[in-house]
Protein backbone atom coordinates (compact mmCIF):
# COMPACT_ATOMS: atom_id res chain seq x y z
CA UNK A 1 0.00 0.00 0.00
CA UNK A 2 1.54 3.26 -1.12
CA UNK A 3 0.91 5.83 2.10
CA UNK A 4 1.11 9.22 -0.97
CA UNK A 5 -1.68 7.42 -3.04
CA UNK A 6 -3.87 6.74 -0.13
CA UNK A 7 -3.22 10.24 1.06
CA UNK A 8 -4.53 11.97 -1.98
CA UNK A 9 -7.55 9.21 -2.35
CA UNK A 10 -8.37 10.69 1.35
CA UNK A 11 -8.05 14.38 0.01
CA UNK A 12 -10.24 13.67 -3.00
CA UNK A 13 -12.87 12.11 -0.35
CA UNK A 14 -12.99 15.33 2.12
CA UNK A 15 -13.37 17.59 -1.88
CA UNK A 16 -16.19 15.31 -2.40
CA UNK A 17 -17.88 15.20 0.86
CA UNK A 18 -20.99 16.95 1.34
CA UNK A 19 -19.26 18.56 4.62
CA UNK A 20 -16.95 20.35 2.37
CA UNK A 21 -19.17 20.95 -0.73
CA UNK A 22 -21.65 22.91 1.01
CA UNK A 23 -18.77 24.87 3.01
CA UNK A 24 -16.95 25.64 0.26
CA UNK A 25 -20.05 26.82 -2.08
CA UNK A 26 -21.18 28.67 1.11
CA UNK A 27 -17.35 30.62 1.65
CA UNK A 28 -17.64 31.69 -2.17
CA UNK A 29 -20.56 33.23 -1.40
CA UNK A 30 -19.90 35.47 1.31
CA UNK A 31 -16.68 36.32 -0.58
CA UNK A 32 -18.66 37.83 -3.02
CA UNK A 33 -20.31 40.16 -0.20
CA UNK A 34 -17.80 41.82 1.34
CA UNK A 35 -19.45 43.25 4.40
CA UNK A 36 -20.96 40.07 5.39
CA UNK A 37 -17.12 38.66 4.74
CA UNK A 38 -15.31 41.21 7.01
CA UNK A 39 -17.82 40.77 9.46
CA UNK A 40 -17.41 36.80 9.40
CA UNK A 41 -13.27 37.68 9.71
CA UNK A 42 -13.89 39.72 12.37
CA UNK A 43 -15.74 37.57 14.72
CA UNK A 44 -13.40 34.81 13.52
CA UNK A 45 -9.92 37.19 14.39
CA UNK A 46 -12.05 37.76 17.84
CA UNK A 47 -12.26 34.06 18.41
CA UNK A 48 -8.26 32.89 17.45
CA UNK A 49 -7.58 36.12 20.00
CA UNK A 50 -9.21 34.76 22.99
CA UNK A 51 -8.27 31.09 22.32
CA UNK A 52 -5.10 32.03 22.25
CA UNK A 53 -5.27 34.22 25.82
CA UNK A 54 -7.17 30.65 27.10
CA UNK A 55 -4.02 28.91 26.08
CA UNK A 56 -1.77 31.26 27.26
CA UNK A 57 -3.61 30.74 30.93
CA UNK A 58 -4.61 34.33 30.56
CA UNK A 59 -8.32 34.97 32.14
CA UNK A 60 -11.00 35.91 29.38
CA UNK A 61 -13.16 38.91 30.73
CA UNK A 62 -16.48 39.39 30.56
CA UNK A 63 -16.35 41.86 28.16
CA UNK A 64 -14.65 39.44 25.76
CA UNK A 65 -17.08 36.91 26.57
CA UNK A 66 -20.05 39.75 26.02
CA UNK A 67 -18.46 40.80 22.35
CA UNK A 68 -18.07 37.49 20.93
CA UNK A 69 -22.05 36.62 22.07
CA UNK A 70 -23.30 40.08 20.59
CA UNK A 71 -21.02 39.21 16.91
CA UNK A 72 -22.94 35.53 16.98
CA UNK A 73 -25.90 37.34 17.52
CA UNK A 74 -25.22 39.61 14.95
CA UNK A 75 -24.12 36.85 12.04
CA UNK A 76 -27.32 34.96 13.36
CA UNK A 77 -29.72 37.16 12.59
CA UNK A 78 -27.94 37.28 9.39
CA UNK A 79 -29.34 33.99 7.07
CA UNK A 80 -26.22 33.40 5.14
CA UNK A 81 -23.72 34.25 7.92
CA UNK A 82 -25.73 31.32 10.04
CA UNK A 83 -25.49 29.12 7.11
CA UNK A 84 -22.41 29.54 6.77
CA UNK A 85 -21.32 29.20 10.52
CA UNK A 86 -22.87 25.87 10.21
CA UNK A 87 -21.66 24.48 7.07
CA UNK A 88 -18.31 25.39 8.86
CA UNK A 89 -18.50 23.43 11.68
CA UNK A 90 -20.05 20.49 10.10
CA UNK A 91 -16.77 20.00 8.61
CA UNK A 92 -14.00 21.46 10.75
CA UNK A 93 -16.07 18.43 13.21
CA UNK A 94 -15.58 15.88 9.86
CA UNK A 95 -12.06 17.04 9.47
CA UNK A 96 -11.29 16.78 13.26
CA UNK A 97 -12.78 13.25 13.22
CA UNK A 98 -10.41 12.67 10.56
CA UNK A 99 -7.24 14.00 12.62
CA UNK A 100 -8.39 11.48 15.33
CA UNK A 101 -8.63 8.62 13.35
CA UNK A 102 -5.33 9.09 12.10
CA UNK A 103 -3.37 10.47 15.31
CA UNK A 104 -5.07 7.27 17.24
CA UNK A 105 -2.59 4.97 14.52
CA UNK A 106 0.24 6.60 15.28
CA UNK A 107 -0.50 7.80 19.05
CA UNK A 108 0.04 11.64 18.62
CA UNK A 109 -2.60 13.52 21.19
CA UNK A 110 -4.47 16.32 19.44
Amino acid sequence: MNVYSSAHELASAIKASNEFMDYDKLRKEIEQDPTLNQMISDIQKRQIEIQAKQLSGEEIGQDATAQIQSMYAMMSSNSKAAEYMQAEARFAIMMKDVYEILSDVVKINI
